[in-house]
């Protein structure tokens, strides 16, 4: 399965499963990424250490590890 970091810029994707601590996963929910949402990858740091995504209308910025707790599918 891939991850969100996995992923390219301009990809889109489906929320197949987080793979978070309960309290990162309800931050994570907060901000609309819950299984079944489609999130598109805007930006990744050179190092891949920070991951810029958009859900629905909002803009998130994600560390890599929290990226690496999101597993995803390809739309």
């Amino acid at each position: 399965m891939n991850t969100l970091l996995d992923c390219h810029k301009a990809c889109r994707v489906r929320v197949v499963k987080l793979n978070a601590p309960t309290a990162l996963k309800q931050r994570l929910i907060s901000f609309g990424i819950m299984k079944n949402a489609t999130i598109e990858v805007l930006e990744h740091t050179p190092a891949k250490s920070t991951i810029e995504i958009k859900v629905g209308k909002m803009r998130v910025a994600l560390r890599g590890e929290e990226a690496k707790m999101i597993e995803v599918e390809k739309i």
